[in-house]
């Protein structure tokens, strides 16, 4: 983990700028094009003249047609191979010798026959016999191909070559006059050495297409220099749309090859310095406790230039969709850490900048902007796992609706949408589920404690909480309705419930050392306390809050529930013992710091109603009768006296909370001390 993080303030400030420098160094340096455009808008700026002569370029569609007509043009390519002939008429010759002899034929017409039937396998071969692949021809006529033979190519139809099935044919047509025997033995043993010797070569066909493919023209039409692309007022149309992109294209080029990167790279970084700065002044006038806590914003910082450095990559790399890149990922990280308010505000500087760097930087805008915003409201308590599975389908409808819009906006037509296209966002909406385990190591790194984190934590099953209900189970049983009351009050008067949760039942941890010593652990009419002088009972009671705080951070419990443990007493007296010293010793000196706890006091919310839930519930159990008069008197002493101790200045309770506090706190109470409203009879 990194070390608290109240570091010096050029520490900060060293972050900040090497966040800037980076950001800056690693982004694209060309100038961009100047204007926005859209298929089927009007063109509100002022009339475009070309200073370039340069080619239309053809749209995907087109160039998709192109390609296939191409490839369609290029015939398969089969190799003769004169090889497989002469070895399989060898081969023939052999076993027809073996069988003649062995037929029972007359051994006179021996060589005739031979000759015969070589000459007929000579001729087969010699013409080819091809192997046929299904996929070339549709059964019904040739096809044609490239035949290369002895290094000359040249093209066929495949009619022309013989197929196992009508080279045996010819064989049998031409041996049909001779004897059933001759048939027989002549027709068996060509059979046996038919072997195709014209054989397709994929690779090299590929290799050719692959060719072919790269040679075609990329535009159709020139647009001359001085010649005016696109008139003020006029609608965008396919043609003018397409004029728009190459012009575009060979204006960024032709500016990347002339321009001067020095003065791209300072306008970045006035840009990047702008957003950052932004999101310094936010910090400091809404968020001080994170502006304040060096870690956090390293944080913050660490994320933003990831995800611009992620979008840079993306780019050098010619990504083929810049929409890959999970840009969700930032506000659901942002939310689950922190809050919603910043996780729209900085996913929101995050998409900002990436717009000066991706093309259709509006279309690129509304799809994110959208998609974060959908994410954070998905998000807003991550209590279960699936949730971030719901919030990734959210994401994804979310987009398949801004594509389906922005799509008939552009096309005019349903049908004439490229479904493909949406392919990158589902991509990017499965790689947004990455957020959870880089949320349990952010968390992990930087001692930040998310709500994962805080249930995780309030498990009673969990070691330290097992082990207090076991060895402390009077502490353990307060510190359950303490959270109740704290949580109760703190989700009426708004804060973080899950948090306070935690705090209460990790508020009294420390008790788990001489557990005996407080009264709700007792369960004999024996108390140690009777055998320890006044000062030492009440160090003793003093020393659970070191103990609280030494037990969680050797277990690595959050400095965030430890917070509660130092302030849920503040720096209070314990009255019973300093009030019981001073009868019994009156003319003892007695030091006030040893019956009193050390602070600090609460210096939130969240700390403030656990304070006072701590107080309210350990008193009611001394009442006797707890009825309602009882109670609320009990509560209204406890909550004022906490104010008239000043233990509640440093957190931002308000006097309308308090009463909130009291009104809930009361009914709480009543409710468990199953307190009965006597009704009158009329």
């Amino acid at each position: 983990m990194i070390a608290d993080g109240n570091y010096p303030r050029n520490m900060k400030y060293f972050m900040m700028v090497l966040c800037v420098l980076l950001i800056s160094y690693f982004l694209p340096k060309q100038p961009r094009f100047r204007y926005e455009f859209e298929k089927g808008k009007e063109w509100n700026n002022k009339d475009l003249v070309s200073a370039y002569t340069f080619g239309i370029l053809k749209t995907n569609p087109e160039m998709a047609t192109d390609k296939k007509k191409a490839i369609q043009n290029v015939p398969p390519i089969y190799i003769y191979d004169e090889t497989i002939g002469q070895t399989e008429i060898d081969a023939f010759q052999t076993e027809f010798d073996i069988k003649w002899n062995s037929s029972g034929l007359p051994e006179s017409s021996k060589l005739k026959v031979k000759q015969r039937s070589t000459e007929l396998l000579k001729n087969i071969y010699a013409k080819g016999i091809i192997g046929i692949i299904p996929k070339h021809s549709d059964n019904l006529s040739g096809f044609i191909l490239t035949l290369v033979k002895q290094n000359v190519s040249q093209k066929v139809n495949s009619d022309d070559l013989y197929t196992a099935q009508s080279a045996l044919f010819y064989i049998k047509e031409s041996i049909k006059n001779k004897t059933l025997a001759e048939q027989k033995l002549v027709s068996t043993l060509i059979e046996d050495h038919i072997q195709p010797n014209v054989n397709f070569d994929e690779r090299l066909t590929k290799t050719i297409q692959e060719s072919t493919v790269n040679s075609i023209s990329t535009t159709r039409g020139m647009v001359q220099k001085g010649e005016v692309i696109v008139t003020r007022g006029s609608v965008v149309d396919e043609e003018t749309y397409q004029k728009l992109l190459s012009f575009k294209e060979i204006y960024e080029s032709q500016a990347r090859a002339t321009g001067n990167t020095n003065f791209v790279f300072f306008g970045q970084i006035l840009l990047v310095t702008f957003i950052i700065s932004l999101l310094m002044i936010f910090l400091f006038m809404f968020r001080k406790d994170i502006f304040a806590n060096t870690r956090q914003l390293i944080l913050l910082l660490i994320i933003i230039t990831f995800m611009l450095l992620a979008l840079t990559w993306a780019i050098k790399l010619n990504l083929s969709s810049l929409y890959y890149i999970p840009f969700c990922i930032v506000p659901i990280i942002i939310r689950i850490l922190f809050d919603t308010r910043l996780a729209l505000y900085l996913h929101l500087l995050v998409v900002l900048i990436a717009g000066f760097f991706v093309p259709n930087s509006f279309e690129f805008v509304f799809y994110q902007i959208t998609a974060g915003m959908v994410a954070i409201y998905s998000i807003r308590n991550l209590l279960k796992r699936e949730q971030l599975l719901i919030s990734a389908v959210f994401i994804l409808i979310s987009y398949f609706i801004s594509f389906t819009g922005i799509s008939l906006l552009r096309e005019g037509y349903l049908a004439d949408i490229e479904w493909s296209n949406f392919i990158p966002f589902l991509f990017s909406v499965l790689l947004t589920l990455l957020a959870y385990p880089l949320i349990y190591g952010f968390e992990k790194i930087f001692g930040i404690t998310s709500d994962i984190a805080l249930i995780e934590l309030t498990n009673t099953n969990s070691r330290l909480l097992r082990e207090l209900a076991f060895k402390a189970p009077g502490t353990f049983q307060h510190s359950l309705q303490v959270a109740n009351l704290a949580e109760a009050a703190i989700f009426k008067i708004g804060g973080n419930s899950l948090l306070v949760r935690a705090g209460a039942l990790y508020h009294d941890i420390g008790k788990i050392e001489n557990p005996q010593y407080f009264i709700e652990n007792q369960t004999t009419e024996f108390n140690p306390h009777d055998k320890v002088s006044y000062e030492k009972s009440a160090q003793i009671i003093i020393q659970h809050v070191f103990k609280g705080i030494e037990i969680c951070r050797k277990s690595q419990i959050p400095e965030s529930i430890i917070d509660f443990i130092r302030t849920h007493h503040g720096d209070t007296r314990v009255d019973y013992f300093y009030q019981s010293h001073l009868k019994n010793s009156p003319d003892e000196f007695v030091d006030e710091n040893t019956f009193r706890y050390p602070g600090p006091i609460p210096f939130s919310k969240e700390q403030g109603v656990l304070m006072l839930a701590d107080s309210v519930e350990a008193a009611s159990r001394s009442l006797k009768i707890p009825d309602a008069n009882n109670i609320d008197d009990l509560v209204e002493r406890i909550i004022n006296y906490k104010l008239d101790q000043q233990q509640l200045n440093n957190c931002d309770l308000t006097l309308k909370d308090l009463e909130t506090i009291k009104l809930i706190f009361k009914s709480m109470l009543k409710s468990i001390y199953h307190v009965r409203i006597d009704y009158i009879q009329t």
